[in-house]
């Protein structure tokens, strides 16, 4: 599989549209990490107000972006490794499945009792690791994912503010109680960093890098400003 460098220090969203192009040019199996300042991203047909604190996120200077996909509100911040898979594979559940596959063998060889749930999460002893999404495209399946690596978990539940009934289908009572991160773990002191278990990981499932060029950047570039219509984010 290919690994492509991308730079570092954008926007959350700035990666979306990096998924975006890459699933309309590449012509192989491309995996992507990446990391962002604190950032809430919220699906396409939520609203923005259920589900967001929107006054907390703007007093502590975190950053509110709606995504092109559907699915849940996600917080996120410099202790989560995020991960990108583009495929030109039109078989979007054998690619999500097969990716999940990778990422819990990569845990559970360094040692974390890392298994699938039946939300296509990663749990690691009855918590929540890694949260994990797919959609397919004409032209091939993305994934994305987050791994929990060190979250401050204090922001994270200030700022995400789920309903009652929706806690209650996952049989908890706070975003907290069902996520941990891999720092809690014995397992995590032989990797020590989230840039060494970065590494780790890429040379694992990857046999080949690349870094995108200044053409790519500048056209990655143009797609970010869809999500950055205020219009947009309002789901307007």
């Amino acid at each position: 599989m290919l690994y492509i460098e991308v730079p570092k220090g954008r926007r959350l969203v700035w990666y979306l549209a990096m998924e975006e192009y890459l699933a309309k040019h590449v012509v192989e199996q491309t995996f992507v990490t990446w990391g962002v300042s604190p950032t809430v991203i919220f699906g396409r047909h939520q609203v923005m107000e259920a589900e967001v604190n929107i006054a907390y996120c703007e007093t502590n200077g975190i950053a509110m972006y709606r995504r092109k996909s559907g699915g849940g509100c996600v917080y996120a911040d410099e202790g989560n490794l995020m991960m990108s898979l583009i495929s030109p594979n039109k078989h979007s559940e054998q690619v999500f499945q097969s990716f999940l596959d990778s990422v819990s063998g990569v845990l559970r060889e360094l040692g974390f009792a890392a298994v699938k749930s039946e939300h296509n999460d990663i749990m690691v002893e009855g918590y929540k690791v890694s949260g994990n999404a797919c959609y397919a495209l004409p032209t091939g399946t993305i994934v994305h994912g987050t791994l929990l690596v060190n979250v401050d978990f204090d922001a994270l539940q200030q700022a995400i503010t789920p309903s009652v009934e929706k806690l209650a289908k996952h049989g908890v009572r706070s975003v907290r109680q069902r996520v941990t991160n891999l720092t809690q773990y014995a397992a995590f002191d032989s990797i020590k960093t989230i840039e060494r278990f970065d590494a780790h990981l890429i040379n694992t499932l990857c046999t080949r890098t690349r870094t995108l060029t200044r053409e790519e950047i500048a056209a990655i570039d143009e797609i970010e400003k869809d999500y950055l219509n205020p219009q947009f984010i309002a789901g307007k």
